[in-house]
């Protein structure tokens, strides 16, 4: 079966974090970073091949320098971007994926897919959920 096959509804066989025995899988630290939306936006653009700061910025629509300087930073020093600094005047700094960051392309693809295939069911459960509760604004 396909990472990205979406022809299943039974949940995933995952073990719960936060049981007793079980205090932090790790994963919180890699949803901390993962989980935030610039540096998906900066995954699926790398995963295209390397791209230079200003690239990034004019290809990530709404990131201002400040968050993709810290966005590009935390992704290095987590092992997922490559910074190079080419000894040229001025400087020219490329941004790639490690072999880490590669890895979870697929994985932000399948996400993508998924929204994908039910942004009309979320849409419409929304739609439902707001005539049912009126008085609940969440958004």
């Amino acid at each position: 079966m396909s990472l990205t096959h979406t022809g299943t509804t039974a949940p995933a066989d995952l073990d719960p974090c936060g049981r007793e025995d079980h205090p932090d899988c790790g994963i919180r630290d890699v949803l901390d970073r993962i989980g935030e939306k610039w540096s998906v936006f900066v995954i699926v653009e790398l995963a295209s091949g390397p791209r230079r700061f200003r690239e990034l910025q004019r290809a990530i629509d709404g990131i201002s320098q400040r968050m993709l300087t810290l966005t590009v930073r935390r992704l290095e020093r987590d092992g997922l971007v490559l910074r190079t600094v080419y000894p040229t005047v001025p400087a020219q700094v490329d941004y790639r994926l490690t072999e880490t960051g590669a890895g979870l392309t697929h994985l932000v693809k399948a996400l993508a897919d998924w929204s994908l295939a039910h942004r009309a069911d979320i849409a419409e459960a929304r739609r439902a959920y707001d005539q049912d509760h009126p008085d609940h604004d969440i958004r």
